[in-house]
């Protein structure tokens, strides 16, 4: 199932204990293209604590419920990794405190998220090589942060970023929502996250692969086609005549 990252934020977090928190927001990998934590906020309003869960430990969506099932006890949760000082700069320690205590670090082996556990569940189809500590920790951001982020074509300024697209089965970002603004009378498109170069931080910028002509002819995106079919099909023949 395909979902925007600010539709996801406000869902309740239902572990076995029951309700333990809620989606802030995610912290994602801009070289693969993955979530590497969710952002949960537990506790009282006032006392709100902001810790970090690693997608390993999500399970099903059910939006129609507003609520992600989480793999991990209330207890567990609490001893997550602290989020209050903002995006990590290095790999927090016990992140992956799962009820299988022989979960590797998600981080390790050869694929996106690492060696699978010894349920032989594996959950990236990308099976993409993960890099060292040094150069993971400077393409970590943040999807809420990332919104507003110029879009820039090979040839020029091509709008800027609304949002992104998650896949709740694979926590990959599969596209990236591009408001083209005024230059084309306002048309939102959605970007292939394989068409993204790069994200610069520094410059609040988003580098695609495309010319702007490329990306003002994509199908034009609406609430209601994210999740058709015929809307994907067209959008993968553009990208692959």
């Amino acid at each position: 199932m395909l979902s925007k990252a600010t539709a996801l934020e406000g869902y309740t977090l239902v572990s076995p204990d029951g309700d333990v928190g809620r989606v802030k927001e995610f912290y994602f990998d801009d070289q693969q293209c993955a979530i590497r934590y969710l952002v949960a906020g537990t506790g009282a309003w006032r006392s709100e604590k902001k810790v970090l869960i690693p997608p390993r430990a999500l399970g099903p969506l059910f939006p129609e419920k507003r609520h992600i099932a989480v793999e991990l006890t209330a207890q567990q949760i609490e001893n997550s990794p602290s989020a209050s000082c903002g995006v990590p700069m290095s790999q927090p320690t016990g992140e992956t405190r799962l009820p299988d205590p022989g979960s590797p670090r998600y981080w390790g082996g050869p694929h996106m998220w690492g060696s699978p556990p010894d349920s032989g569940r594996e959950r990236d189809p990308w099976r993409s090589p993960i890099r060292g500590e040094r150069a993971w920790r400077m393409h970590l951001g943040s999807t809420r942060d990332v919104s507003g982020y110029q879009a820039q074509a090979v040839n020029g300024d091509s709008g800027c970023v609304e949002d992104v697209v998650i896949d709740d089965e694979t926590w990959a970002i599969r596209y990236w929502i591009i408001d083209t603004g005024n230059r084309w009378a306002g048309r939102t498109v959605l970007l292939d996250a394989h068409w993204v170069e790069r994200v610069s931080w520094s410059e609040s910028t988003v580098y695609l692969k495309l010319a702007r002509e490329t990306v003002r002819n994509l199908p034009e995106y609406t609430e209601a086609a994210l999740l058709a079919l015929e809307y994907e099909t067209r959008l993968r023949r553009h990208y692959d005549p």
